[in-house]
């Protein structure tokens, strides 16, 4: 009598389903963390991977090195066996599920660096066992799941969509957002085959207990996480360019923004900077304007767009330089001080961050900078390491300017607004400034 076996998407369905699948997630960043301990907090076993050898060590003493993320948190994971954190990437062949969340920077010609996408599949590929689902959701152009990630996941002779699954997730974690975490919300997901597919929506229903959206292909899934950060990249050059209209034709921009969103329907509200930092909008325009340039296609205002916010830090040095002279100071003579290098409030995250910008044209300025930002010690540009400072009286007194690029919520906004002898805040950040040396973006 013949005996049936039971096919590989079956297995590892219900290897999902009764969470005995081990999960393992490459990358232990602001993407992969979360996505890790989430997974482990639903009763799955993780294996997390990563090549820095501190953040493992950090790891595995339970500390956690993301604001948001609490130390506690990674300690129970660990100290329960829920979470194994590694740079022993051999370990891949113990996963039945792998999740590729590395980062994908830029070169220095706006093109897409993907070698860390290759580098974690290559790893998978030389560690790879049959009924493994493999999903990126690191952010990509579209076409590399299929045309990067499947040609070398296919060297190991295993046929996709039978012995192995593949699919496309984005990410969408937003550091320091209280509402909306990797739990709560929704997840896209294109598979190579139906099966992939199938398999893919099936472990983020089970492992993050979340809303699942299907697209028809990888390609979908990754120009969509594209729009998402284009769309936002866009519409802040919008909003950044009208402060920099309104200032010339001295109207209050936020008020403008304020009146317009009493509106119910057709408009949503996007607030001017000092330009755009993290990893997703700096980024992830410029994979799409690559894309579209390989296809012939320009993608004039997606490139329009980033130049605007490229040039708000010099937009702001020149008003911060402005406000001095009224003031019958000079640039390069006087002591600033710089609230936030996080480019977001509430987070230690610096990456691309436009205080860093403004920072070097102030220190190019020959100005005597003092930098406060109570969720990073310290930080680098161009190979020069910056400290941070703590806020005090004395530090606002001598200032002569007060220059607010990050508006996190533990900065004494009553101590500047007391005793600073000018303010320029980029970020609208305390409604209740009453210094008459007081300036918006």
């Amino acid at each position: 009598m013949e005996i049936k076996t039971e096919s590989p998407k079956l297995a590892l369905s219900k290897k999902i389903t009764t969470k005995k699948a081990i999960i393992g997630v490459i990358g232990l960043g602001y993407v992969g963390l979360p996505l890790a301990l989430e997974i482990t907090n639903k009763d799955f076993r993780v294996i997390g991977f990563d090549k820095d050898y501190r953040k493992i060590d950090k790891l595995k003493a339970g500390q956690s090195y993301i604001v948001d993320l609490p130390s506690s948190v990674i300690h129970k994971a660990v100290s329960e066996d829920g979470f194994v954190p590694t740079n022993d990437f051999s370990k891949l062949s113990h996963a039945d599920v792998i999740v590729i969340c590395v980062p994908t920077p830029t070169t220095a010609d706006g093109a897409p660096n993907i070698s860390y996408i290759e580098e974690a599949t290559t790893a998978i590929q030389q560690n790879l066992s049959s009924n493994t689902l493999i999903i990126l959701e690191s952010t990509t152009y579209p076409g590399t799941t299929e045309q990067i990630v499947q040609p070398i996941l296919e060297k190991s002779n295993f046929v996709i969509g039978q012995d192995i699954f593949l699919a496309y997730s984005p990410e969408r974690v937003d550091p320091g957002n209280i509402n909306f975490s990797v739990s709560n919300t929704p997840k896209v997901v294109g598979g190579i085959t139906e099966a992939c597919l199938e398999v893919s929506k099936l472990f983020y229903e089970t492992a993050l207990n979340t809303n699942v959206f299907s697209v028809t292909s990888p390609k979908i899934a990754e120009m969509e996480k594209l729009l998402e950060n284009t769309f936002r990249q866009i519409n802040i050059a919008l909003v950044n360019e009208l402060s920099r209209i309104c200032h010339k034709m001295d109207i209050d921009v936020w008020e403008v923004i304020e009146a317009a969103s009493t509106k119910p329907y057709g408009f949503m509200p996007f607030t001017p900077g000092p330009g755009v930092g993290g990893h997703c909008i700096p980024v992830d325009p410029k994979y799409l304007s690559w894309a579209s340039q390989q296809h012939g296609m320009p993608a004039t205002l997606i490139e329009a767009a980033d130049k605007i916010n490229d040039s708000m830090p010099s937009f702001v040095v020149d008003r911060l330089n402005n406000y001095l002279v009224a003031q019958n100071k000079k640039l390069n003579e006087a002591e600033i001080v710089v609230i936030g290098v996080a480019y977001k409030p509430n987070i230690n995250d610096f990456r691309e961050s436009p205080a860093l910008q403004v920072i070097g044209e102030l220190k190019r300025a020959q100005c005597k900078l003092k930098i406060v930002d109570p969720f990073i010690e310290s930080f680098t540009i161009k190979e020069e390491v910056y400290n941070t400072v703590l806020l005090t009286e004395t530090l606002v007194q001598k200032a002569d300017a007060i220059l607010i690029l990050t508006n996190h919520k533990n900065i004494d906004y009553t101590l500047i607004d007391q005793q600073a002898a000018l303010i320029f805040d980029t970020r609208n950040t305390h409604f209740l400034f009453k210094n008459q040396e007081y300036y918006k973006l």
